[in-house]
């Protein structure tokens, strides 16, 4: 087993290019306007019907392997996929990112679930084997990918939920976040908070959700102490990133384990902690909603971006599955880590998503409900998604999803932005 730094490479996140103002949406639909500031909810991204979770997981990555010489192209050995909304019952959605990425043929290619949880089980997946040193120099591409099928059904859910996919490069050239190796902390258990039973509807149960979410953040980390000699929550770590189903539930979670650690912490401790560890991890996921498996690494991301690490930091990150299954983590991190995720402009494509009224959104639901339904012939979408494609802020290479033929999904590129 290597002893050299292992990590994430590169990391990127594709939201969309859709939003709708999460308080618009609560007037469509009738929610209580009190029960907002507890969400912690701006903005949510909106898929537009020529988008799957193929797409999705397609535009995050090829930003990053457009960067990589044909050598470290050709040294991804190992492609992980994560998702919640897979096309098939027996080929994976990797099946079709390897294809549209133009990876090379001689990569290992799987589909992993465990609901939000899944990417960093790909993640530790793709580190173990990198550090293995079974394979020298090989490097393995990890993709959370999810598409939201939430309607008004879904109640309180739907404005949390989000579109999107995040990225990440696993190698031994960690400029993102190098792993602690070894520092880790589990806890799993069966729930049902949530599911999605068929392809067109999810169910939870929003408060199992919420208890199970803050139990398995205890039961992870104290785990994680007990691997890892003189960790203190409130002390080891200088900035924090956890799943992030809606921001609100990741300050609840923060508030119950510091009172755990600490005692009798004041109200003014924990808002200061929160503000300083935990809110610039927040920005990201507060203008998208729930990514699912790629939330953590949204976070990531949107720490990386907001916070100032120019003189190295740990960080603790929490990923949480849904059914469920927990982990905590930590990884360093210093300006190397900001300046490369700088590189994908996460924040300039955020800003660029146009914005819907709560008519189109109501309109576009109704069009991506199909999105995960198996047909057999379904008619090109591209060329109807057009004009949704030019009202994009910034001009760029995009993989859409354009109908199905004999149940075989088809794909095209096209250019969004370029009205």
């Amino acid at each position: 087993m290597s002893t050299a730094p292992i990590g994430i490479e590169a990391l990127n996140v594709y939201c969309g290019l859709a939003r709708i103002p999460v308080a618009a949406l609560f007037a469509g639909r009738g929610l209580d306007p009190a029960r907002l500031p507890n969400l912690m909810m701006d903005q949510k991204s909106v898929a537009l019907p020529c988008e799957d979770p193929v797409t999705n997981a397609v535009n995050a990555a090829k930003p990053l392997l457009d960067r990589l010489d044909p050598v470290e192209r050709a040294s991804i050995e190992l492609l992980v996929t994560s998702t919640e909304s897979g096309v098939d019952y027996s080929k994976s959605v990797a099946s079709y990112v390897h294809e549209q990425l133009g990876l090379s043929r001689r990569c290992r290619t799987i589909e992993v679930k465990q609901a939000c949880y899944a990417a960093t089980a790909g993640v530790q997946l793709a580190a173990a084997y990198v550090a293995s040193g079974l394979s020298p120099g090989a490097k393995a591409l990890v993709i959370g990918t999810d598409v939201s099928v939430v309607d008004e059904r879904a109640e309180y859910t739907e404005p949390a939920m989000g579109t999107g996919a995040a990225a990440m490069l696993v190698g031994d050239r960690p400029r993102v976040l190098a792993l602690d190796q070894g520092a880790f902390g589990l806890h799993s258990y069966e729930t049902f908070d949530s599911a999605r039973p068929g392809p067109t509807f999810d169910v939870a149960d929003s408060d199992r959700s919420l208890f199970a979410y803050i139990d398995c953040l205890r039961g992870a980390f104290r785990d994680y102490a007990d691997r890892v000699e003189e960790a203190g929550f409130a002390e080891t770590f200088d900035l924090l990133a956890m799943h992030t189903p809606f921001a609100g539930i990741v300050r609840a979670a923060h508030r119950a384990v510091m009172r755990d650690v600490r005692p009798a912490p004041s109200r003014q401790e924990v808002e200061t902690d929160f503000a300083r560890r935990l809110e610039p991890s927040l920005r990201y996921p507060r203008l998208v909603g729930n990514l699912c498996s790629g939330s953590v690494y949204l976070a990531l991301a949107s720490l990386l971006d907001a916070a100032d690490v120019e003189g190295g930091a740990r960080v603790g990150l929490y990923s949480y599955g849904s059914g469920c299954a927990s982990e905590f983590f930590s990884g360093v991190v210093d300006g190397e880590s900001a300046a490369a995720v700088r590189e994908a402009r996460i924040g300039d494509h955020l800003a660029a998503r146009f914005e819907v009224d709560f008519a189109e959104y109501t309109e576009l639901l109704a069009g991506n409900a199909r999105c995960l339904v198996p047909e057999r012939d379904r008619p090109a979408e591209a060329a109807r998604c057009a004009p949704l494609l030019s009202r994009f802020g910034i001009e760029r290479e995009l993989l859409v999803f354009n109908g199905t033929k004999g149940y075989h999904r088809q794909y095209e590129w096209t250019t969004a932005g370029a009205a």
